[in-house]
């Protein structure tokens, strides 16, 4: 139903910049005033004064709440940054004003203010959405992504090596390619693992869509939870960022694989074989087999990433396995898989082996694996104080097992697609340099809103 292609422009409209959710707010503002002069012309200063009253006390309470569940409790189990604490509190203050109003006046003008009550609290939710960028078109609130299915008239398998391929360019004789990439929807069967996931999406840039591609670099790179495949594709913009670097490179970048590392929105499977199922199996063998096996991709190692839940599953499966990866990268990773407390994910998850779990453990995995050639990139938001103290922690066990560690802080982000976003752009260039696709001509200091830490 959601795929009907009259929809497509509704399913299509941003929800994070643009009409909609400018509309939103305007419509709030301009109800919040009609109702401030509904009353003040009524006359009746009491109402007023506790209007105004009950504007800044609900302000300063959704203040206060957000801020006890964000920093204190951390019910989340992430800190939810500044930006998102104050647009909660200035939603309260505009709904205690607006429900003011459906209380003090009467007839149609209490019809006015309860449907701006309904428009305040859609312009609230749009606004957290727009600093986090989660969901960041109408669509994705459905899982909508509006990418076709990966046809077998769109694979062909490699002809040339990079290298080949430069020379055909440079001579003016390579093959003729479109001017962007394309994302695609793919079912990577779980033959070894048996894991239950939903379809996956890949990114096939310029090169690989020609009749005769070269052998590319895979990055496999993964959303949090709750999240899925197509999830990173919009929020990420990392199709924008992987064009712009195929159109300076003679349609070269890497193929991008987003696989299904939960199976659900509501699952979390530890990004582990459990009793849940196995789900590193599904990310390390079923996807690597279907793609070096489907796609023209090369023989060198992969980048494994993600984000939130997707980027504590890098730093756990790369070090775990250094000959398929050799670059690894997380934002607002975590410290440990997690599912409700340790005593539970032991229990529920590796029938009660405490070792079994304690593998899982990213510093765990690295000091395991030692010593390594992986280079690994860690990104944190500057608002997101907890995914700060994880990345130090994290890089300390990398340097201390010989990777090359990066450290990139993400000013005014917390845990945010605003941060993934920054970070993406200097690691593409660094995992193309390292596979041959182009140098990298700045260092990691001179991308725009990356700051790295010592």
């Amino acid at each position: 139903m959601l795929n009907q292609p009259w929809l497509k422009p509704v399913m299509e409209c941003s929800l994070v910049s643009g009409a909609l959710p400018w509309t939103f707010w305007i419509l709030t503002i301009a109800g919040m005033i009609a109702v401030l002069a509904f009353l003040i012309r009524g006359g009746n200063r009491r109402q007023v004064i506790v209007t105004l009253i009950a504007t800044v006390v609900s302000g300063g309470l959704g203040y206060l709440l957000t801020w006890l569940c964000s920093d204190v409790f951390v019910v989340f189990g992430v800190e939810m940054g500044a930006k998102v604490i104050r647009a909660v509190a200035i939603g309260f203050a505009a709904l205690a004003l607006l429900i003011c109003g459906v209380v003090f006046l009467r007839k149609w003008k209490r019809v006015v203010a309860s449907v701006a009550v309904v428009v305040a609290l859609f312009a609230t939710c749009i606004h957290v959405d727009a600093i986090y960028e989660e969901f960041p078109t109408v669509g994705s609130l459905f899982g909508y992504t509006g990418y076709s299915k990966l046809s077998a008239s769109k694979l062909h398998k490699s002809t040339m090596s990079v290298k080949e391929w430069k020379k055909l360019a440079a001579e003016g004789k390579k093959p003729t390619t479109p001017k962007e990439g394309r994302i695609y929807n793919i079912s990577i069967p779980a033959t070894e693992s048996g894991f239950k996931v939903r379809d996956a999406m890949v990114y096939l840039p310029p090169a690989a869509l020609s009749a005769n591609p070269p052998k590319l670099p895979v990055m496999e790179l993964m959303a949090g939870q709750p999240g899925s495949p197509g999830r990173f594709f919009q929020a990420s913009h990392i199709k924008s960022m992987l064009d712009e670097y195929a159109s300076k490179h003679d349609g070269l970048a890497p193929i991008v694989i987003s696989p299904d590392q939960n199976g659900s929105n509501s699952n979390n499977s530890l990004c582990a074989d459990t009793s849940q199922g196995k789900a590193e199996t599904y990310l390390t063998r079923d996807v690597v087999d279907w793609v070096k096996e489907n796609l023209p991709v090369s023989n060198q190692r992969w980048t494994i990433g993600g984000f939130s839940q997707g980027g504590t599953c890098a730093t756990q499966l790369g070090p775990r396995h250094p000959k398929q990866y050799s670059l690894i990268m997380a934002v607002g990773g975590e410290l440990q898989p997690t599912s409700g407390s340790v005593e539970h994910m032991v229990s529920e998850y590796f029938n009660g082996n405490q070792s079994a779990y304690d593998s899982q453990i990213p510093a765990n995995a690295i000091k395991e694996h030692a010593p390594s050639d992986q280079v690994m990139i860690l990104g944190s938001g500057a608002l997101d104080h907890q995914s700060l103290t994880n990345l130090e922690t994290n890089a300390q066990a990398g340097i201390q097992a010989g990777m090359t560690v990066v450290k990139i802080k993400v000013p005014d982000t917390a845990h945010d697609w605003h941060a993934v976003q920054a970070v993406l752009k200097p690691t593409i260039d660094r995992f193309a340099d390292m596979s041959g696709l182009g140098k990298m001509t700045k260092t990691f200091n001179e991308y725009e809103s990356v700051e790295v830490l010592p």
